[in-house]
């Protein structure tokens, strides 16, 4: 073996353990504050909180699909009406979400879905909100509709089934939820008898300078990535994907899909 061979290796090692070092049990709540200026990705040209607290304003009853830890929902804590209820798919958030909201008597549903699925059915009587509040999470179109009251609105923001296909196709998988379009999702909102009164899609990138940033990211979405993941058992895909991209001085770059939808129960 050369010296530069040797070089080489010891240079993997050294990769690989400071990757490896990025490896967390994934944490309660969706907070992605650790990877503030690690990281960076492509914003969307609406504002999905000017449009919740606008549609919050005029609100009476609400329930927040997916809200994961509470911390979005939190945010418009001065905005939220007194019937205000939060679902969350994920068992470990249900806890974490309950005691962030309980200061503004919003309580808690856990949900018997996985993060991001369809869902069963919806644990509530027909009609009974104003405002149905998404930000990405799976849904049954027919039940939204269901539990709307006339007149109330279904605020959505979703995001793409194809996001971080790059990634996702250096470790040998397909596309995560390819029926997870903008123009399926409005079909299929229409068809359970809403109406469509505003949305739009975005796409742009996830840029990561290094892997350890990416392996960083992965701890807290990992469905990206294979269920057995880990630095050690694939460290030959990581360091191919450190070759094409940072160790040329170039970040790796990822698809980021974003859309947003506003639909409407009919009035009558």
């Amino acid at each position: 073996m050369s010296g530069r061979q040797e070089d080489q290796q010891v240079r993997h090692r050294e990769l690989l353990a400071s990757w490896a070092a990025e490896e967390r049990t994934q944490p309660e709540g969706w907070d992605f504050s650790s990877l503030q200026g690690r990281m960076s990705e492509s914003t969307v040209p609406w504002d999905l909180p000017a449009v919740w607290r606008a549609a919050l304003a005029s609100a009476s009853a609400v329930l927040d699909m997916g809200t994961g830890g509470g911390e979005f929902l939190s945010s418009f804590a001065d905005d939220l009406p007194a019937h205000t209820v939060a679902m969350e798919g994920w068992r470990p958030n249900v806890a974490v979400a309950g005691e962030r909201l309980a200061p503004y008597n919003v309580s808690v549903v856990g949900a018997d879905n996985d993060p991001g699925s369809a869902g069963d059915l919806l644990p509530f009587a027909d009609a009974s909100f104003d405002l149905v509040l998404n930000r990405h999470e799976g849904y049954r179109s027919d039940e939204v509709a269901r539990v709307l009251a006339p007149g109330g609105s279904f605020l959505t923001q979703q995001v793409g089934g194809d996001e971080f296909g790059e990634i996702r196709e250096a470790f040998g998988l397909g596309i995560n939820a390819p029926d997870v379009t903008y123009a399926r999702s409005r079909t299929d909102l229409q068809a359970a008898g809403l109406e469509i009164i505003d949305g739009a899609e975005s796409t742009g990138h996830y840029v990561f300078p290094d892997v350890a940033a990416l392996v960083a990211y992965v701890q807290l979405v990992p469905w990206d990535v294979p269920e057995d993941f880990s630095v050690e058992r694939y460290a030959d895909v990581l360091l191919d994907l450190h070759a094409s991209g940072p160790d040329t001085g170039r970040p790796l770059l990822a698809t980021r899909r974003r859309f947003w939808l506003h639909a409407r129960q009919s009035a009558v």
